[in-house]
């Protein structure tokens, strides 16, 4: 059978190796390792392969080697690395994995911060969307960058998400001499240019003086950032979350998010569960943004472009809330229904006569379970020697389930 040997090379060179990873490079005939990797063994003296991105190549030559071989990899070959690959292309049977320090320990280690909490993202070729998706959802994330989805360009989009509410470390060129590490936050990172081998570490700092409590359902209005009158008032928010009837791993659609008051409550209904923010308006996406910030909403994308044409891109909903549609509402309703499953819900509030007509109109027509509850609020303002009531306009919540 033969010696397949995958070993990890430390950011500490030729000294992180144990001795038997020594010894079994030093009786290897094909070495094979990035050009770095191969550089630490001048003295070798069988055959070596530099690998570059094709790993193709690398799985091609090792299958047409005849004695032993060793491949060389950064740290943990498992752990973002070569591993992988050689797992799905050669008989497990003849792989043997040698483990080293990776270089995100070794930052963590430097930092001096606990690791074990921590979630591990990976841009190479994997595209940047998925990757901000997973640092937004968590506190502690240490990012792999590449030339492309660079620290910079990673720190642009969470401002743009409006979540940036992070401390950083730039940890460049581990283990070298040129080795740096740049403690800052992510407008920060905006100005920095970072070394090509970089680990990124984000730690979320949550808002001076919060008690670090998640809030539930019910925040009051006067915590969100927003133009009150147009926002989806606390009690209305509240009935609108009890009908949608959510489940942990549901996705969402918000359509028509305004400033975010639904999703960022449904976010704590949602701990395994995804929820699009839908919103075009240039003034309701800066609220929306600082108020995903502000509530360390953890799963919440925000879509900045206008129903129903954004549709196309999102996955299918289980559910839908519709707080606002432009003027669009008969081709938004269309949509949805185009991709919703059977037993999927939509909520909708309406406040005009008309929108409860048009949207009764079509779920009648369209064979859905109706429902429609009209919510009337009254509140004693703070504040004033007399406790009188101030009345709100109607609210019609209107419910629709997908036979």
């Amino acid at each position: 059978m033969k010696a397949i040997h995958v070993i990890g090379a430390g950011v500490e060179g030729q000294e992180g190796f144990s001795q038997r990873a020594l010894d079994l490079i030093g009786n290897a005939d094909l070495l094979m390792g990035g050009a770095r990797q191969l550089d630490l063994f001048p003295e070798f003296s069988g055959e070596t392969f530099v690998i570059g991105d094709n790993h193709g190549q690398v799985i091609e030559r090792i299958g047409k080697a005849a004695g032993s071989v060793v491949v060389l990899a950064s740290g943990d070959p498992l752990f973002f690395g070569i591993g992988r690959d050689l797992l799905r292309n050669l008989p497990e049977a003849e792989l043997e994995f040698v483990p080293n320090a990776t270089s995100v320990q070794y930052a963590f280690a430097k930092i001096r911060v606990p690791w074990d909490d921590a979630i591990f993202v990976s841009v190479h070729g994997r595209g940047l969307v998925g990757a901000i998706d997973q640092i937004v959802a968590h506190d502690k994330i240490a990012v792999l960058t590449d030339e492309i989805h660079t620290p910079q360009v990673v720190a642009r989009e969470l401002v743009e998400r409006g979540r940036d509410g992070y401390r950083v470390y730039l940890c460049e060129d581990l283990g070298s001499a040129n080795e740096r590490i740049l403690q800052t936050d992510v407008r920060g990172l905006l100005e920095i240019e970072a070394a090509p081998l970089n680990v990124l570490i984000l730690i979320k700092e949550y808002e001076a003086g919060g008690d670090g409590a998640l809030p539930g359902i019910g925040i009051p209005d006067e915590d969100f950032a927003a133009v009150k009158k147009l926002m989806t008032r606390e009690e209305i928010r509240a009935i609108s979350l009890a009908k949608l009837r959510l489940r942990h791993d549901m996705i969402l659609w918000d359509v028509g998010a305004g400033s975010g008051t639904v999703s960022i409550e449904a976010d704590h209904l949602l701990p395994n569960g995804r929820i699009f923010a839908v919103e075009r308006n240039a003034q309701s996406l800066d609220f929306l943004k600082k108020n995903l910030n502000t509530f360390r909403s953890r799963n919440v994308t925000i879509v900045a472009e206008e129903a129903p044409s954004c549709f196309e891109d999102l996955p299918d909903p289980d559910r839908v809330f519709v707080g606002g549609s432009g003027g669009h509402l008969w081709d938004i309703l269309e949509s949805v229904d185009g991709r919703l499953p059977s037993g999927g819900r939509v909520v909708l509030n309406a406040v005009t006569l008309d929108t409860l007509t048009s949207a009764s109109e079509f779920f009648e027509n369209s064979g859905y379970q109706l429902e429609v509850v009209t919510v009337n609020i009254a509140k004693t303002m703070p504040l004033t020697d007399y406790k009188v009531f101030e009345a709100f306009s109607p609210v019609f919540v209107v419910t629709a389930v997908k036979d």
